[in-house]
C-alpha cells in the first residue's frame, strides 16, 4: 500500500494561559424586595414589569387619604401641647413671684414647676406622633431601595396591601449590572487558583466562544463541601449589555496565570482506554500513537501540556484509517493555498 496522504501540524512550545473550567451559575449583584411599611388600598402602579428603575423611583402609591388625617390630627395635638406648656410656663412664673412674699406654700411652687415639666414632657410625645404620621404618609409613596431591573408585580392595583400580609411584598429588583457567577472547583482545581496570582474570569457564550468581558473572583470559600468535595467561588463581571441574567446556567473559564504548552487542533486529539493521545509521523515515515496530557481548550485548540517535542508533526486528517507503524506522508498543499502563499 502506498504511503496515507495527511495533513499535519509542526508544533512548538507557546505561552498558554492556564485554565480551569467549570459550570457556574449568575445571580444578581443585589437582590431586594419591594415591600409596602403602611396598610392600606394600593391605588397606582407607576413602572411597567422588567424594566430597569432607579434607586428612589416611586413604583407603587397607597391610598394617602386616612394617614393625611391622622398626620392633621396630630399637628392639632402639637399645637394643643404647645399652649398647655406656655400656660404652665405662664403659671410657674407668676407663683415664683408669690412664694417669694411668702403668699402661697412651697407645695403649691413645687407643683406649679412638676406642671410645667409634664406639659413639655406631652409636647415632646405629641411632637413624636407627628413624625410617625408624617413617616407613615410618606410610606405611601413606595419607592425603589436600589437601582436594577423589577420583576412581576405581585400586588395589583386595588389590592388591599400591608406588612402583616406576606411580609407586605409587592415586588422583587434584581441589580444586574455587574452580575455574579456562583460556580465550585474540586480541591486540586482551588488550590490550582488559589496557587495563581491573576484570576481572570469569562463567561462562555451560545456561541460556544468566551465573552471578552473580563470579571475578577471577589469570593473564595474558606472550607470544602463534604459531601461533593468542591470548594464554592464567585465572581464579578461587567453586564453593561444585559446579556447574561440571574438564574441563568453558565460555562466559567478561570485563568489562573501563564505556562509553556502546546497548541493542537481539537480534532487531532482522540481518546482511548489509555487516555488521550495523537497520531504523529516518526522519521521513519510511519504513524505513531503519542499519549498526552491535555488541559482545557484555547479557542479552537487543545492545550498539551505534556508528550510531545518542539518540532514534531502531529497528524491532523485521516485519523480513523491510521494504524501503528503505518506509512505516511505529508499530503501536498490544495493549489488555492499554494496560490495565496506565493502572493
Amino acid at each position: 500500500m502506498p504511503p496515507m496522504p495527511v495533513n499535519v501540524v509542526q508544533v512548538s512550545p507557546r505561552k498558554v494561559p492556564i485554565v480551569v473550567e467549570a459550570v457556574g451559575t449568575l445571580e444578581g449583584l443585589k437582590e431586594v424586595e419591594v415591600r409596602a411599611r403602611i396598610a392600606g388600598t394600593l391605588q397606582q402602579q407607576l413602572f411597567r414589569e422588567g424594566e430597569p428603575v432607579q434607586a428612589g423611583a416611586v413604583l407603587y402609591r397607597i391610598d394617602r387619604a386616612p394617614f393625611e388625617i391622622t398626620l392633621d390630627a396630630a399637628r392639632a395635638n402639637v399645637a394643643q401641647a404647645e399652649a398647655r406648656v406656655e400656660q404652665s410656663r405662664r403659671e410657674s412664673a407668676r407663683l415664683a413671684g408669690l412664694i417669694a412674699d411668702k403668699m402661697i406654700t412651697q407645695r403649691e411652687a413645687d407643683e406649679a414647676g412638676s406642671s410645667v415639666k409634664i406639659t413639655e414632657a406631652a409636647l415632646l410625645a405629641a411632637r413624636a406622633q407627628e413624625r410617625e404620621a408624617a413617616l407613615n404618609l410618606g410610606y405611601a409613596d413606595v419607592t425603589a431601595p436600589i437601582t436594577g431591573v423589577v420583576q412581576r408585580s405581585i400586588r395589583s392595583v386595588g389590592a388591599y396591601v400591608s406588612p402583616a400580609i406576606e411580609g407586605g411584598v409587592l415586588a422583587t429588583i434584581v441589580q444586574t449590572n455587574p452580575i455574579r457567577v456562583r460556580f465550585a472547583l474540586t480541591e486540586p482545581e482551588a488550590a490550582q487558583v488559589r496557587k495563581g496570582r491573576a484570576h481572570e474570569v469569562r463567561l462562555q457564550l451560545p456561541n460556544g466562544e468566551f465573552a471578552k468581558e473580563v470579571g475578577k473572583l471577589d469570593f473564595a470559600a474558606s472550607v470544602v463541601d463534604p459531601r461533593l468535595g468542591t470548594v464554592q467561588l464567585r465572581a464579578e463581571l461587567n453586564n453593561a449589555s444585559g446579556a447574561w441574567m440571574p438564574g441563568q446556567f453558565v460555562r466559567v473559564q478561570v485563568s489562573t496565570g501563564e505556562q509553556d504548552a502546546f497548541l493542537v487542533p481539537q480534532a487531532a486529539v482522540m481518546s482511548g482506554e489509555q487516555g488521550r493521545f495523537v497520531w504523529l509521523i516518526g522519521a521513519d515515515g510511519k504513524a505513531t500513537a503519542r499519549p498526552v496530557q491535555a488541559g482545557a481548550w484555547l479557542g479552537n485548540d487543545w492545550v498539551i501540556y505534556s508528550g510531545l517535542a518542539p518540532g514534531e508533526r502531529v497528524i491532523t486528517s485521516n485519523l480513523i484509517k491510521l494504524r501503528p507503524g503505518a506509512p505516511v506522508q505529508v499530503a501536498p498543499a490544495a493549489p488555492a493555498a499554494a496560490s495565496q502563499a506565493s502572493r
